[in-house]
């Protein structure tokens, strides 16, 4: 697994004193009023406030200090160590996690990698683009088990819960 986890993107400068927006990558955004240190470029970086809008975050970081610094780091991603990341509930994964796992059914066909977890409202689905494109609901009925440690999902025959071409 990952030791870092990215959990923003800076979209642009906020201000006059190097405060940056954030678009944030997360479920929870109240989760950057935690945040006291993030890395970006694989850099340490303290940060000193946190603001919440509605869909973004304005975060002031530590020796970004002018318009111009913090243009420097439009489009850069940011990232926490692992450990700092907030506990997630039973049977809840990382998104990054979860790309690259192996999927078979449960006879033990293998359909494939995940490729992307796309986000729907009611329940995530996983997106498997080969050998052949697959959209798989995470449905308990659906996904019997999920080990990212060895990085593999196992999942009912697609025939039992999906109309086959």
């Amino acid at each position: 697994m990952k030791e870092f986890l990215t959990v923003g993107q800076i979209v642009k400068t906020h201000g006059v004193k190097g405060e940056v927006k954030v678009y944030p990558l997360t479920d929870d955004v109240k989760r950057f009023r935690k945040l006291k240190k993030v890395y970006i470029d694989d850099v340490e970086k303290n940060i000193t406030w946190c603001k919440l809008q509605a869909d973004r975050v304005i975060l002031k970081i530590e020796g970004i200090d002018t318009v111009e610094d913090a243009e420097k780091y439009k489009n850069k991603y940011i990232r926490i160590n692992r450990e700092d990341a907030v506990k997630l509930p039973k049977d809840s994964y990382f998104i990054t996690d979860l790309i690259g796992c192996t999927v078979v059914d449960s006879n033990g066909k293998d359909l494939g990698k995940v490729f992307d977890v796309i986000k729907t409202g009611s329940n995530d689905v996983y997106w498997i683009k080969s050998p052949k494109e697959l959209l798989i609901p995470a449905l308990k009925d659906i996904v019997l088990s999920v080990d990212v440690e060895s990085q593999s999902i196992v999942i009912k025959p697609v025939g039992e819960w999906q109309d086959e071409d």
